[in-house]
């Protein structure tokens, strides 16, 4: 469980992404996540660009954590990043959601 000083790192605003991505999100419903995916963006050295692996079953918001990282490195290195996914219909649904 997340720390009561830290409970504001739930929300979406409070990663220090762009205003534009921040009402993509929104617009899609999603404005805070669980405290797992918070949980697993404060371990370590994630954020600098460390190995994480994580477990969770089929839609419990795996895909959530993994963007966020993806957009804050591509976002503040300015380097592309590499997007694997299991399916043509998840690619083409994540082309289409990044764009």
């Amino acid at each position: 469980n997340l720390p009561e000083d830290q409970a504001d790192k739930l929300l979406l605003a409070s990663w220090g992404l762009p205003k534009a991505v921040l009402e993509k999100y929104h617009s899609l419903g999603v404005v805070q996540m669980f405290e797992w995916q918070a949980e697993c963006l404060m371990l370590g050295q994630v954020l600098e660009g460390k190995n994480l692996v994580y477990s969770a079953p089929t839609s419990a918001g795996k895909t959530l954590v993994a963007e966020l990282l993806i957009l804050k490195r591509v976002l503040e290195t300015r380097k592309k990043a590499l997007l694997i996914l299991p399916f043509v219909s998840v690619a083409k649904e994540k082309k289409n959601y990044l764009q």
